[in-house]
Order: structure tokens, then C-alpha cells, then sequence
């Protein structure tokens, strides 16, 4: 029953990680023709904004290390299709195969930045700075990620103001829009109107930002109710829960995409999404990979007697 509740957006846009994601966590890499028949399926069930690989160095991602491969197969793909790009070389190899949709990935923390990037925050942001320069003049468009908005499994307890001095500076570049990452989940829907709150007093307008939850502690949903609460209107999410952080081991799957539009249909909030069908998709993947998926809505909907 479609029971929609006071004070909520009447449509949100899901921007869908898991052939990217999701799939760079897979111990073992999946066949590139099974990535594009991945993200044919998921454009199939109603998803218009399909995060599709990375061009980062093979070593570092080798889940991903097709990418040049598997970007022209999706050539015919009805979908936005933004790649993740992490400095100038990966942004090249980006845009010869013709990418119009780019993603940065910075960290609110510095030991985070170190792990991941190698670098400190204010490096990064300096390795960023040409990157989205460079995008934008190309007439791409640019998000950027910012990872550890919540909580850092080294430095525990992220101050606010520190998530939003960095969001800024990101904003600041150039990216056209934000994803704030609850990368191991510890965030509570609290938290989440507070930096919310704190982003808008610092300028950032709500409508450039998008979230990103995990799901260690059960909380992705009610966070992501939260935002909506707020204003929010793009939600990032993984097809069956796919998904984690190579660098963050404690960073469990992703808010599952089905869990997400189990909610939002029941309130009555349009996404496009035919829920079958990217149950369907998901069910196919969970058997590819040889484990079912831990979505709850994916489990419920594919149970035979």
C-alpha cells in the first residue's frame, strides 16, 4: 500500500553504484560481458543514472581493471553512465571513450585520504583541481565524492564542521554535485540532519547534494529517510546490497537498491524503478557470483516455497 507521508519529495533520482561499486569488492573480477549485461539490465529496470567502472590503475582496483573494455560495450545503454576518474591519467582514458559524466573521490579525513589517495586532504584536492577543470571545460559534468562524512574506523567521530570545510572545497573546484559517504556506516539519522543543516548554513544548497550509506549498523534506510526529510533528493544505492571499501574494512555492503525502492514506493515517491525487474536483475548477478544477495526486499521477492 502507497501511504505517502508529509514533508517529502515527490520524486528521487537513484544513482546506482553497483557495477562499480558493488563490483570492485568482489574478491575474484567478473567477466566484462557480464558487467555490461549487469548495467543493460539495471537501465532495462527504470535506472537512469548507472555509475558504470573506474578508470583508476588496474593495481590498485584490478576488479575494475576492464574498463577501457567495457565502457564501449555500453555504447547503446539508455542510462547517464559517470566513471570514476582518481587524477589527469584516468580522466584522459575517460574521455577518449567518450565519458560525459565524472567522479572524483576525496576523503573528510586525513588518514582516510592517506590510505586511499596516498595523499593528505589538501593534495588532493590540488590533484582534484585540474581534474574537474579539465571535465567541465570538456562540458562534462562532475560529482564529487567525499568519503568519511560520519565516522573514520582510525579517527573515530568525524566533526561536522571538518565534513563540511572539505565538501566546500570540493564544491569550490567546480563539482556539479555532492555525494556525502557514510563509508562504514556508523552514521544516525541525527547526524545526518545535523551536517545537513550545517552544509546548508555554509552555502551548500541541498539540491547539490546526494547521500551514500552503508548498511553495517541497519541504519541506511532511516538515514536516508532522514535526508529526504531534509530535502534530499538523489539517494546513491547497490543493486543487491553489492558492495563495501577495499580501504575501509570494516565498511560493510551498500544501502541494496531494492530496499531503497521497497520504501520509496510505499510512500508514494516516484523513481521510474520497476522493482521486479531489478529484483529479477539482482537475483541474476546474486547467481553469477555464486551467493545470494543480501537484500532484504531481493529476499523476499525471489522466495519460493
Amino acid at each position: 500500500m502507497n501511504v505517502p507521508a508529509p514533508g517529502l519529495p515527490a520524486r528521487v533520482r537513484i544513482h546506482e553504484v553497483g557495477a562499480r561499486d558493488g563490483l570492485q569488492n568482489e574478491k575474484t573480477a567478473v567477466p566484462t560481458e557480464v558487467k555490461a549485461e549487469f548495467v543493460r539490465r539495471l537501465a532495462a529496470a527504470g535506472l537512469t543514472t548507472i555509475e558504470a567502472t573506474s578508470f583508476v590503475h588496474p593495481k590498485w582496483v584490478p576488479q575494475l581493471a576492464d574498463a577501457e573494455q567495457l565502457f564501449p560495450l555500453l555504447a547503446d545503454v539508455d542510462a547517464a553512465l559517470p566513471v570514476l576518474v582518481p587524477n589527469e591519467r584516468g580522466l584522459d582514458r575517460a574521455l577518449a571513450l567518450g565519458a560525459t559524466r565524472i567522479a572524483v573521490f576525496g576523503s573528510a579525513t586525513e588518514t582516510f585520504a592517506s590510505r586511499n589517495l596516498n595523499r593528505t586532504v589538501a593534495e588532493s584536492l590540488a590533484m582534484f583541481e585540474p581534474v574537474v577543470a579539465r571535465a567541465r571545460q570538456g562540458g562534462a559534468h562532475v560529482r564529487g565524492y567525499l568519503s568519511m562524512c560520519f565516522g573514520d574506523p582510525w579517527e573515530g567521530a568525524v566533526p561536522v564542521h571538518q565534513v563540511v570545510s572539505v565538501a566546500k572545497a570540493l564544491l569550490d573546484l567546480g563539482c556539479d554535485e555532492l555525494s556525502l559517504g557514510d563509508t562504514i556506516g556508523v552514521a544516525t539519522p541525527g547526524h545526518v540532519q545535523a551536517l545537513l543543516s550545517a552544509l546548508n548554513e555554509a552555502g551548500v544548497p541541498t539540491d547539490r547534494i546526494g547521500v551514500h550509506f552503508h548498511d553495517t549498523y541497519g541504519q541506511a534506510l532511516s538515514n536516508t529517510l532522514a535526508a529526504l526529510q531534509h530535502g534530499v533528493t538523489t539517494v546513491d544505492a547497490s543493486a543487491g546490497g553489492l558492495g563495501g571499501c577495499p580501504y575501509a574494512k570494516s565498511a560493510t555492503g551498500n544501502l541494496a537498491t531494492e530496499d531503497l525502492v521497497w520504501m520509496l514506493d510505499g510512500l508514494g515517491i516516484e523513481t521510474g524503478v520497476d522493482l521486479a525487474a531489478l529484483t529479477a536483475t539482482s537475483v541474476w548477478m546474486a547467481e553469477r557470483l555464486g551467493r545470494p544477495s543480501p537484500s532484504r526486499t531481493v529476499r523476499a521477492l525471489s522466495h519460493k516455497e
